[in-house]
């Protein structure tokens, strides 16, 4: 005897609905959120049949000639000249295959288009979601499992503790928070030789909601948030306000143990993300199921400049 419980009833898309009763047709999907295409630029140039992306850097060296300031200067009868020498280096990443498999019965499917939910619709927004889902935490903290770090874990970039700090703190007004920020855009800025100012400033969403909230002055004109955009090292020197954003892997215990902030300029050169887009299979009948394969790759985070990038934790 063939028995349905509510489990069964419910995955098929199909409801009881009392006659005084008014069911919303709208497809409710679970809330999640991803940011990673905000703030992070893609490497499109590889392919589903590359295992392996990578970049190289190089390295120039040149001994100074006579003269006391090291300068390559030369004299008219000048035999020995100095030369330029070149060492290049390469960083290779592992590029992961990334499957998931749809499936239903077309009993199932021909029920769930009877009541108007279509369950491959909805498992193909699914797998859609899932992939999203995995490119943010893959991009942002990277994965443990396969070694992997992110934007904001990477071990090649400088990390401190921020000067003040601890930004929920009544006693930390809007100048300290401004000195924090500079600082980690000036520390960007040095370590990249003074040739890179970070344009962009990304932060936990608690400390975010502190400057969006805080006011400058009691005459309440302009939040903490509009204060440091416009007056940032950032707006200072590359002439545009300071792109603040919040992110959720940013809060304590996920990319630090400690709430971080994270200042890098998102330009290809500097950064980017290596991703191979999801392919499909045919549709393949297997008795009375429809199956077909979603995949793709995904790379790590390819930091090609560290030094243009700073981390700063406990604000």
């Amino acid at each position: 005897m063939l028995t349905f419980d509510q489990q069964t009833q419910d995955s098929a898309g199909a409801f009881l609905v009392g006659e005084l009763e008014r069911l919303d047709q709208t497809l409710h999907q679970p809330l999640s959120s991803v940011t990673w295409s905000r703030d992070i630029m893609l490497r499109n140039d590889v392919t589903m049949g590359d295992e392996t992306s990578s970049f190289s850097n190089s390295t120039f060296a040149s001994a100074g000639g006579p003269s006391e300031s090291g300068k390559a200067f030369i004299g008219k009868n000048a035999n020995a000249i100095q030369a330029m020498q070149l060492d290049i280096s390469k960083t290779p990443h592992p590029l992961t295959l990334w499957a998931m498999q749809l499936g239903w019965t077309l009993p199932e499917l021909a029920s769930a288009q009877q009541a108007g939910r279509p369950i491959d619709a909805q498992k193909f927004m699914g797998m859609q979601r899932k992939h999203q889902m995995d490119t943010d935490e893959m991009v942002y903290v990277g994965d443990d499992s396969i070694g992997a770090t992110g934007l904001l874990n990477d071990p090649g970039v400088s990390s401190a503790t921020a000067t003040t700090g601890n930004w929920s703190a009544s006693a930390t007004g809007p100048d300290k928070i401004l000195a924090d920020v500079n600082e980690v855009l000036k520390s960007a800025w040095k370590e990249s030789g003074w040739a890179v100012a970070p344009s962009k400033l990304l932060l936990p969403p608690d400390q975010y909601s502190v400057i969006v909230q805080g006011k400058v002055s009691t005459a309440g004109n302009i939040s903490i948030l509009q204060y440091l955009q416009m007056n940032s090292l950032s707006n200072a020197i590359n002439g545009t306000p300071l792109d603040i954003q919040p992110v959720k892997w940013l809060n304590a215990g996920q990319a630090s143990a400690n709430s971080r902030m994270v200042a890098y300029s998102n330009q290809m050169e500097y950064v980017r993300f290596p991703m191979v887009p999801i392919q499909r299979t045919p549709v393949e009948y297997r008795d009375l199921r429809q199956l077909t394969t979603y995949f793709g790759r995904m790379g790590q985070v390819e930091v090609v400049y560290p030094s243009t990038i700073a981390y700063r934790d406990g604000i």
